[in-house]
């Protein structure tokens, strides 16, 4: 079996002792969608989360996660927030915002500490999956521990 190699952003869990599991699955770059990926590890699509970047009209930058079949509420992202509109940013800014790239965006290890905000059904699950930094590879772990790391609020974002 081929060895993972670890990400930045498991090298940052790894060094704040904290517990997850890395689990790589095959990338399809004509579906980057978390059903694809969630289908890929034999999970529920609920417990398969996205990281999605957004600019506030007040605040600047600041990170929602929810579960992949889930669509994000702007109008409670943005009251979550602290603004009174939010977009998600455009695509070619994601990776000099976070150092990430679309399909590998994890909440770990961003280029700055954002404001970030969990779906609230997160705290349902034992465990979730988010990116841990690269396409075809996933963190399993625990929401709380998570969300304690990066200073995530859970919220009502769908």
């Amino acid at each position: 079996m081929k060895r993972l190699e670890k990400t930045n952003a498991a090298r940052l869990l790894d060094a704040a002792g904290i517990a997850y599991e890395l689990v790589p699955y095959e990338v399809d770059e004509n579906d980057l969608a978390a059903a694809h990926i969630a289908q890929q590890l034999g999970e529920p699509l609920e417990q398969v989360f996205k990281t999605l970047v957004l600019k506030g009209d007040r605040s600047s930058y600041f990170v929602c996660v929810l579960p992949g079949g889930e669509e994000l509420d702007l109008k409670k992202a943005a009251k979550v927030s602290g603004n009174k509109s939010c977009d998600l940013i455009p695509m070619k800014e994601l990776l000099p915002v976070t150092g990430y790239i679309r399909g590998g965006c994890s909440p770990v290890g961003m280029k700055k500490a954002f404001p970030t905000y969990f779906e609230e059904s997160a705290q349902l699950y034992d465990y979730i999956y988010v990116s841990a930094g690269v396409r075809g590879l996933q963190f399993k772990i625990a929401p709380d521990a998570l969300t304690g790391y990066v200073g995530a609020v859970y919220a009502d974002l769908v």
